[in-house]
């Protein structure tokens, strides 16, 4: 499985993205279940955010949905934050 996120906003502005593949990794299960829990139910569109909130594109083997601060749900947030600190 292939996970990508691109992080944009926040008050700089600055664009962050990284992605990660969870071929081969041990820890795959893992991955793969929180990114289907990150997918239920989130937005297909843009959704709006706040004043120099950050916005998230999270795209999974294809499939790409969209959050915004300060609304993403605990998996979102948890999947986001682990993509960007251990993605490339």
């Amino acid at each position: 499985m292939r996970i990508q996120v691109r992080r944009t906003g926040g008050f700089a502005g600055i664009e962050r993205h990284a992605s990660l593949d969870t071929t081969g990794r041990p820890d795959a299960a893992e991955w793969q279940s929180l990114a289907r829990q990150a997918l239920a139910g989130a937005a297909t569109a843009r959704p709006a955010g706040v004043p120099d909130g950050f916005g998230y594109e999270i795209t999974v083997d294809g499939t790409t949905v969209y959050a915004a601060d300060p609304r993403l749900t605990e998996e979102q947030r948890t999947l986001v934050s682990r993509v960007l600190k251990e993605g490339a």
